[in-house]
């Protein structure tokens, strides 16, 4: 059971990822389901698995250096590690239905 002070943590580190976009689609990374796994440990570091649109992505070297900035920003986070996995690669079926809605796929 995740502890409710976990809990508010990882809803602040949702809120954060939600206002890092992808340059080429105006949804936010987490809507577009590139965040595979948000991971806290009992010392408060964050692991996160996170993918790219595509393994070519002109972001991939900024983006993940992003994502670990504005997380281990976060007053809580002791520290933060992003790891870009492509498997299972991504595709617009891993987008939440607020994002396949403002890039018109509903």
């Amino acid at each position: 059971m995740i502890s409710s002070i976990d809990q508010d943590l990882e809803e602040k580190i949702v809120s954060i990822l939600k206002t890092i976009y992808d340059p080429e689609i105006p949804v936010d990374i987490y809507e577009l389901g590139l965040i595979y796994e948000v991971k806290i440990d009992d010392k408060k570091q964050v692991a996160i698995d996170m993918t790219l649109t595509s393994p070519n992505c002109p972001v991939a070297e900024t983006m993940p250096k992003e994502v670990e900035d504005k997380v281990a920003a976060i007053e809580e986070v002791e520290s933060c590690t992003v790891q870009i996995v492509f498997d299972p690669p991504w595709d617009k079926d891993m987008m939440s239905e607020e994002a396949k809605l403002e890039l018109g796929f509903l």
